[in-house]
This record gives structure tokens, sequence and C-alpha cells, in this order.
């Protein structure tokens, strides 16, 4: 036969040896400054006074009927587990709340209300010996349950249905793991209470508890996948999912954000490990301003701060101070490191509403030309207008927001030669929106090699169509953006798109940049052979804006040298300008180049460039960039 005694004593053993590694492990960690940190500590605390009375109930058990010191003794562990065995199910709820980040937003007024339950039934516990609505202990020391109980119970599943609608209301809010461990814990944790209710002998309550105490501890009290560990805050994925959980539950919080400006810099002066210390410093430095949970490192030389419970003038003053931290060099080994920073400070979610516009302003370039080190409100429209335009590129293609429009190139003598094809960008939200702007926003976001195919076939079908061809023109201009050039198997990417289209590869001339052909000489290289092999032409752009080598740009045998508008004009305004145009143009002759001059604008710059004796000519004084439609006219 089973003894009940014994089954209770060993179920509490092993609930209290769960517990006290539980314990160790929570304080090894560290993990304790959080809300739903010290939450799970008193219930972790509570479950082991639980275990404890637990083993000595029943170990009591047998001699309280001999002894008066022993029947005090267990009456004393039976009211000390029912003290705060009653407790759990209430600090449950509320640490469920704490994990959804509902428990700090509420107004006191309903948070008190929630609490009644707990109260009412701590104070029947604490009035027992008095009153014994709880339990009785008769002349025999045997124990008699009273309604005091059932009200007990009844407060237990009041806190469990409050649990499930706080998961059920934060459904999207939690991430799966949540979802996941909050569930299996409650459901691991009623089962024990239920067994316990219908067959009390049987007492494994607190062992199950324990156990779905562990699950929770192991899987969300244990933030090792949240933290950034060099700096010793949490990293950029932690951070979007608790901005996510703030800006579905909170009114109003600020969010700041710092950005090292001369992380490049210092890196090469300091060397990446010692620039990893700087870091370092830096994290606890704002350790000592805000809760060490309110901090996140998103991107090297990137932090962010979430205040809760700040108001403008407190966040103002937490910029300002941390600004003046940083107009010190920091000491860094036996260096004295600058390190710049701009801050950021905006209101969520009145003015960032979701978390990808709060992570533009830890990734997105800063203007070159800031003249102050704390942003807000009106200095932080260029995020937005970021944001704005990059919405609109993910939209653009299957919106038909881009369009290709041509500039002609003309001989020297007026005759027409061929066409430059330029992308622009017509949004039906935002309207036009200029090349410098959308470029280097779709070649960060990924999306250039579609926008780049779409201007290749573009004007494959306008070849095709055989205007160009009947108008008398030689050839139709593609640029080649950077980040194209360098993917491998680039040249047979171009190849097949044209091969489909059934055109002349050599009525296409690629054009790159003078700074793209100086970043890596032997790639670039092999790509212009394998193209300039299947018959399409190149031509160098932006010729004397760069620094390249010459040596190895001229062995890349460029059909056409594009000599910069910049030339030309400095050739107008001054002698050594002149010079310049005049040298440069002499050179790439003798080197056999044929030369297009951009950026004509006046008779007068095209008579010069005659009298120089360049090949071909471009610019506002025979058309700007129009649209096909337009072009088409024009050459007619």
């Amino acid at each position: 036969m089973i003894d009940a005694d014994q089954l209770a004593l060993g179920m509490s053993i092993a609930g209290l040896l769960i517990c006290l590694a539980n314990l160790g492990y929570m304080h090894i960690q560290g993990y304790t400054d959080k809300t739903n940190n010290r939450l799970f500590l008193v219930m972790l605390y509570l479950l082991t006074i639980n275990t404890v009375c637990g083993i000595v109930l029943p170990l009591t058990n047998t001699e309280k009927l001999t002894s008066d010191s022993i029947a005090f003794i267990h009456n004393l562990f039976r009211y000390i587990y029912f003290l705060t065995h009653t407790a759990l199910s209430p600090l449950f709820f509320f640490y469920t709340a704490s994990i959804i980040g509902r428990s700090l937003v509420e107004n006191k007024t309903r948070a008190v209300l929630k609490a009644i339950p707990f109260f009412v039934t701590e104070i029947l516990v604490i009035i027992n010996p008095l009153t014994h609505f709880v339990y009785t202990i008769d002349d025999q020391m045997a124990f008699h349950r009273n309604w005091g109980e059932a009200l007990i119970y009844a407060a237990a599943v009041f806190y469990f249905v409050m649990i499930i609608i706080l998961i059920l209301f934060s459904w999207k809010v939690l991430t799966k793991k949540k979802k996941t461990t909050l569930i299996l814990c409650f459901f691991i944790v009623t089962v024990g209470v239920l067994i316990q209710l219908f067959i009390p002998w049987l007492r494994v309550e607190v062992l199950f508890e324990a156990i779905g105490f562990t699950g929770t501890m192991v899987s969300l009290e244990n933030e090792d996948d949240r933290m950034n560990a060099s700096v010793g805050v949490y990293n950029r994925a932690a951070f979007g999912v608790d901005l996510e959980a703030a800006l579905q539950n909170y009114k109003k919080l600020y969010m700041l954000v710092i950005r090292i400006t001369n992380l490049d810099a210092i890196t090469r002066m300091l060397g990446r490990r010692r620039m990893i210390y700087a870091h370092l410093l830096v994290s606890n430095y704002l350790k000592t301003v805000v809760p060490r949970y309110s901090i996140y490192s998103t991107n090297p030389g990137a932090f962010v701060l979430l205040l809760y419970h700040k108001n403008e003038e407190e966040t103002d003053e937490i910029a300002h101070n941390i600004d003046n931290k940083f107009r010190e060099p920091w000491i860094v080994g036996e260096s004295e490191v600058p390190l710049s920073v701009v801050l950021m400070r905006t209101e969520l979610p009145e003015k960032v509403k979701t978390v990808g516009s709060a992570l533009y302003m830890a990734d997105a370039p800063l203007p070159p030309d800031l003249d102050k080190t704390i942003l807000e409100d009106d200095d932080l429209q260029f995020l937005l207008r970021r944001a704005d335009v990059e919405r609109a590129i993910s939209r653009g293609l299957t919106e038909h927001s881009f369009e290709v429009y041509y500039q002609p190139t003309y001989y020297a003598d007026g005759t027409l030669h061929g066409a430059e094809a330029l992308l622009r960008m017509h949004d039906n939200k935002l309207g036009d929106i200029y090349p410098d702007e959308f470029i280097p926003l779709t070649e960060q976001m990924g999306l250039i090699d579609a926008v780049d195919d779409f201007v290749l076939r573009e004007v494959c079908r306008f070849i095709r169509s055989g205007i160009p061809q009947d108008k008398g023109m030689d050839v139709i201009n593609v640029n080649l953006s950077m980040m194209q050039c360098m993917k491998k198997g680039f040249a047979e990417h171009i190849n097949s798109i044209v091969e489909r289209e059934g055109v002349e590869k050599s009525f296409i001339n690629f054009e790159i940049t003078e700074s793209v052909a100086a970043t890596d000489y032997k790639l670039l290289g092999n790509v212009v052979h394998d193209l300039k092999k299947e018959g399409f032409l190149f031509s160098l752009d932006d010729y004397g804006t760069g620094f390249s080598n010459m040596n190895a740009v001229f062995s890349m045998n460029f059909d056409i040298i594009k000599i910069d508008k910049s030339i030309l004009w400095a050739a107008e305004k001054s002698e050594t300008g002149a010079i310049i145009l005049e040298n440069s143009v002499r050179m790439l002759s003798q080197m056999g180049k044929k030369i297009l001059v951009e950026g004509v604008e006046t008779e007068e710059q095209l008579e010069l460039l005659r009298k120089l004796g360049v090949d071909f000519v471009q610019g506002y004084l025979f058309s700007k960039p129009i649209p096909e439609k337009e072009f088409i006219e024009r050459i007619f």
C-alpha cells in the first residue's frame, strides 16, 4: 500500500532540489534587475518555502499527537505553506503580464482591482488562526478544509482565466518561444493543481509547479540569445521584439539613438579588438544612466535606449548628459580616444510607429552637413523621408513607378549619334523622386539588380522596335552599378537577358563610372573582357572626377571615354581649367580613344569642343533627359 506521507516527502524533496537549482542558476546568470526577473525570483523563493513545508509536514505527521512542540512545528509549517502558496497564482499572473509587456502600463486603479482576490485570500490565511475560515485543526490534530480554501482555489481559477485572456489578447506581440513556454507552464501547473484538488493525498502540486517554473526559467529567464555578449547589453533581435511589445502596449515612451560617427577612423586607430573594448566602456557608462534592460546594441557604433515612464524634460536631460560625456575623450587602455556621436531623440508611437521605422534611425546614413549633435523633431525629417522613399522603391516595380528616359548624344557636327538611358521614378504618393535619392537606397535595399534589369529590358525593347536604327543611331548607353559589376556570374546574366530579347549586342554601350572602375581592376577587367567578347561596347563615365590608376583603367579597353561636365565648365572659368580640358582631350586622342564630353549647354562650349577635336557631345544644349515617346518625337 502507498504511504501518503512518504510519497509527499519524496515529491517535496524533488521539488526542493529543482527550486534550489533554479535559484542558483538565476543568481549565477545575474539577470535579476527586470520586473519579470524579480517576480520570477519571488515565485521561486515562495515555491522553495512550499517544498520545505512539504518536507516538514510528513516528517512531523506521525509525532504531532505525542509532542506539543512537534505539533506546533507541524501547524506552523502548514500555516506558512498556505500563506506562501496562496500567493503563487496571482504572482504568476503578474509575471505573465510583465513578460507580455503589460505590467507597467496599466494605471494603479486597474492594477489594484486585479490584485483584490490576492489581497482577500492572503488576509483569509493570515487571520485563519483566529477565524478558521480556510482550515481547522481539531483536537485530534486532524486537518479539515473550510470554505476559505474553496475561495483560494476560486481566486486561482480567476487568475488562470486572466492569464489565458492576457495571452490571447497579446498573441501577435508574443514570440513563438514565449507563447509555447507560457502555455506549457500554465498547462503543467494547472494539471498539478487539479490533481491535488481531486486527489488530496497525492501531493504533486508543488512538484508540478517546480517543473513548470524550470521550463519557464530555461526558456524565458535565460537571456543568452537576447544579449550582445561583447558589450553586455541587449542585441538587435531583442530590440525588435521588445519594441514591438512596447508599441502595442505603451501609449507613450521615448527612444534615444546614439550613433558613433567616427567609428571607421577610431577602428583603424585602435584595431578591432580594442574597439570592442571601447564599445564595452560605452555600454558600461550607459548602464549608469538608465537600467540595463533599456539598452540595446543594434549595430557596431549604434546604441538605442528605450526610455519608459520618462517625460520630455527627463529624456532631454538624459540626452544632454550623454552628449556632454562624449565631448570628453574616452580612456581606452593607455590611449585617449575621441568618440564623436550624434543622438536622435523621438517619441513613440506618435512619431515612430513601427520597428522598421525605429531601425532606420539606427541604420540610416547621416547627412554630412549636420551642425548639431542632438537631433529631434524636425531634425529627423530626413529619416522619415528615407523611410517613405524605401517604401516607394519596394512598390515601384509592381506599380510601374520606374520609367526609362533618354538623353540624346551627338557627333560634334550635330549629327545624331545615340542616347543615354537614364532611370526616373514617379511615385503615386511622393511624386517625382530624383535618381540621386533613390539609386543609393535601391542598392542598400538589395533591389538594384531588379531595377537595372528593368532598364536593360526596356532598352532592348526600344532597340527591337527598329526606331533607333531607322533614325541613324549607332548606340544606346546603359549605366552599370558597382554592385552589379562585382557579382559573380554578372556577365553571363547580362548576356542571357540581351539574347532573350533578340537585339544586336553591339548596339548596347555599357557605361561604368571612373570610381567604379577603380574599385577592383582585376574583377571588373574580366567583366569588361567577357562582355566585349560577346559584342557589347563599353564607356568610362565621369572621367576626371575619380582617382583611378590610369594604366589599369585604360587597360580595360574602353571604346569611349566620357569627360565629366565639371572639366568642361571649369575650362570656361579659368586658364587652368582650359589647360586640363585641352590636355585631357589630347592625351585620350593619342591613346586612340573616342571622346564624349558631357554637360554642353552653350554654343560657345560646343565650338570649343569642335576645335579640340572631340568626337561626341551631350548636354542640355541639345536636350535634357526625356521620356521615350517625347524622345522619339524629337528625333523624327
